[in-house]
């Protein structure tokens, strides 16, 4: 990938200390807007508004124009409003942050959406820790979500975004958890922030339209080119060569094509989703890893080449969105003794039952060409009334599915709609045990 002209090479080369450490500048980053006028978030900051948010916890927002009604005989109606606001994003952030954090929170819509889940801030956190960052620039900080991970690693804390009220939520957030000794805020446009003086950079480009207005104009969708993100993929790339250690969060989708050859990625998921994809620098150039968190289970790549396909055995592996993202499916085949079902498709087979962190096993029962009529009368004969569809390789839809069988019966079963060996094929089974 093409990236901008950098002034500064790394730390620790020979000429690394006669040159200046600065970053380049992005296309078109925006102006900062900063006129001095009040923060929206100000009124809420004030007593009556933290009555406010303490008292609509738990409200139902299903009752939202009652209590408002209600609550305007008593208080401004602007302030009512943002206060109603603040507890509707606050409930849907619970979810990302826990509701210790959440509800001391401040948000904005496209913060809830777009920010870090705390599980994986950090175990990103917990990395820098490791390396030895004692210092990081989190550049296009958004609400702080990272910031607050690396604060409560014992890192110190630069965030920086350039959108005023984003700014401002992050300074409230950093000071509603205590963490604000070692969080500056600083409200600025990210090409002017001088780096130097920190370990390591954290860059996390906003990937969809119109976020905390570093967006691209028009629209609020995600944005699939890293040449779009905002800033671009390019000038954080050129950012993070100019740090000791570097992680630029990107989305998990990004072609392994793109990725500089300098760079390790990383691919996390959380319970199964898959979340983010990192571009660590300063670490494993050219390495690839899937990390699974809770457990933290992480599989870094050996460059194996494709499994072999073969016929199916007793028990399907489908690995983790994280393995397949990082192309590690090789990796977790040669663990099992296993085989693909299809050279296309990211289902292991294998004989035997071998516990791994990084694949859900299933034992097979019963293997069938695609016939729905045949599929229809079996899960009758079996009695599966609660029926686990899943699919790779077929253009049958779950729902299509279950509609058509219409399972009923007190027992359940798994199917796969799947390729064997380029064949359209039914395989049915359960969970296995290990």
């Amino acid at each position: 990938m093409a990236s901008h002209p950098v002034s500064a090479t790394r730390p620790g080369t020979p000429d690394s200390a006669a040159r200046p450490h600065t970053i380049p500048r992005a296309a078109d980053n925006g102006r900062v807007n900063d006129t001095g006028s009040p923060s929206p978030l100000a009124p809420l900051l004030t007593p009556e508004g933290q009555s406010l948010l303490a008292a609509l916890r738990d409200y139902d927002p299903g009752q939202e124009l009652g209590v408002a009604t209600r609550l305007r005989r008593d208080h401004p109606a602007e302030l009512v409003s943002a206060a109603l606001t603040q507890a509707r994003l606050r409930q849907r952030a619970v979810a990302k942050f826990g509701a210790e954090d959440a509800y001391r929170m401040y948000f904005t819509p496209n913060g809830v959406e777009q920010s870090t889940r705390a599980s994986v801030a950090a175990h990103r956190a917990a990395r820098f820790a490791e390396l030895g960052a004692r210092s990081v620039a989190d550049l296009c900080c958004g609400i702080g979500g990272d910031a607050i991970a690396l604060a409560r690693a014992g890192i110190s804390v630069l965030a920086v975004d350039r959108d005023p009220f984003t700014a401002d939520v992050a300074r409230a957030n950093a000071e509603a958890l205590g963490l604000d000794p070692l969080i500056e805020v600083r409200r600025t446009d990210v090409t002017e922030v001088d780096t130097s003086s920190h370990d390591a950079v954290f860059v996390d480009p906003a990937r969809r339209a119109g976020r905390g207005g570093r967006g691209p104009k028009g629209g609020s969708g995600r944005i699939f080119d890293p040449e779009a993100y905002s800033p671009p993929l390019s000038w954080a790339v050129g950012a993070a060569r100019t740090a000791r250690f570097a992680a630029l969060k990107i989305a998990p989708g990004v072609p392994h094509e793109a990725i500089p050859e300098d760079a390790e990625a990383e691919w996390i998921s959380d319970h199964g989703d898959v979340k983010e994809a990192v571009l660590w620098f300063g670490t494993a150039p050219g390495a690839r890893r899937a990390t699974l968190l809770p457990s933290g289970a992480a599989l870094v790549g050996r460059g194996l080449p494709d499994p072999r396909v073969r016929k199916t055995g007793r028990y399907l592996y489908e690995p983790d969105g994280a393995v397949i993202r990082a192309h590690l499916v090789a990796e977790v085949a040669e663990e099992l003794d296993g085989g693909l079902l299809d050279g296309t498709i990211a289902y292991i087979t294998a004989d035997e039952l071998r516990p791994t962190p990084y694949a859900t096993a299933y034992e097979i029962t019963d293997e069938l060409p695609f016939n729905l009529k045949k599929l229809k009368a079996l899960l009758r004969e079996r009695e599966v009334g609660t029926l686990t569809v899943k699919k790779r390789g077929s253009a049958v839809e779950p729902e299509e599915l279950r509609r058509k069988v219409k399972p009923s019966g007190p027992n359940a079963a798994t199917v796969f709609l799947t390729r064997v060996a380029g064949a359209p094929t039914v395989l049915i089974g359960a969970p296995a045990g290990v």
